[in-house]
């Protein structure tokens, strides 16, 4: 097995099966890699308060903090430790301006969608730097926040009977071009459930903490692997929040999918199924 300098990975879904679910089994396989010196990176597109309860810390001793480093808020946050304490080294937050108008984007694609289709949705707006547009609230995921089985069929066939022929593309063309109208590049991404608006993404998390390590430890890209469970296509080239972990910058590296969803993923990107026990196994076995 290829030994990695550092490994990224997302949380719900690929180190815990849910925000909820006990964080042991996840921190006892990261502790000796980060004793080791290995970068670890959480990817998430949830905040650190959701992250082993928002105390992730408490898990690790200093020396193995200084290994650790959280990707955030779907771009938003980029953390490392010092002295055992949490601290943003980089944000991508949208002054208030900006994100009002993300707000704003999102309550027209509610309208719209609405008015010319009879689509109903409900929007979440209470995050720091994008909105969550929810396109089957009927469909509560409960604990289990990420992406399951069923819902890409569940989706495309309630796109279509609501008369959006193009389905998911047209949801996201629609975001770019009412975002032109506010004069912002919006960056929108689907996982099924959620149509998310906002001006940033994973990548940029995933390229802000690789730069870091990289200037810091010589790192570079094919020293590492990215694992998730959200890469699969959605829809003919638009694929899960995680294949964003899927850059320019990072592109050289080792790319793993936990899911066993059926579909095709981005060009690099292994499918090893297995959920939440593969990873955690992985992570042992490079910690041997």
């Amino acid at each position: 097995m290829k030994k990695y300098k550092a490994v990224f990975f997302d949380w719900d879904g690929t180190a815990v099966t849910s925000r909820t679910a006990p964080a042991e089994a996840a921190v006892s396989a990261m502790r000796p890699l980060l004793e080791k010196g290995v970068k670890l990176a959480v990817i998430s597109g949830t905040t650190l308060e959701n992250i082993a309860g928002g105390r992730i810390e408490e898990y690790f001793t200093k020396k193995q903090l200084e290994n650790l480093y959280l990707g955030l808020g779907r771009g938003a946050y980029n953390y490392e430790f010092r002295d055992g304490t949490p601290y943003i080294f980089e944000n991508k937050i949208p002054d208030q301006k900006t994100l009002l108008d993300i707000h704003r984007i999102c309550f027209e694609i509610h309208v719209r969608l609405k008015e010319q289709y009879g689509l109903d949705t409900d929007i979440v707006f209470c995050r720091p730097n994008y909105c969550k547009i929810d396109l089957m609230a009927d469909n509560l995921r409960g604990d289990h926040l990420f992406m399951q089985e069923d819902e890409l069929h569940m989706l495309r066939r309630k796109l279509k009977n609501h008369g959006i022929c193009r389905g998911l593309m047209e949801l996201l063309e629609l975001a770019v071009s009412i975002g032109k109208d506010y004069g912002i590049k919006v960056v929108p991404t689907c996982d099924a459930k959620y149509l998310e608006v906002g001006v940033s993404s994973k990548s940029d998390n995933v390229d802000a903490i690789l730069g870091r390590i990289s200037r810091e430890s010589g790192i570079q890209a094919g020293d590492c692997a990215f694992w998730g469970d959200e890469y699969v296509g959605i829809e003919e080239n638009i694929f899960g929040s995680d294949s964003f972990m899927r850059t320019g910058r990072t592109s050289a590296g080792d790319f793993f999918d936990v899911s066993e969803v059926s579909g095709q993923r981005p060009e690099g990107v292994k499918m090893v199924g297995g959920g939440v026990e593969r990873f955690l196994e992985f992570l042992k076995g490079q910690g041997c």
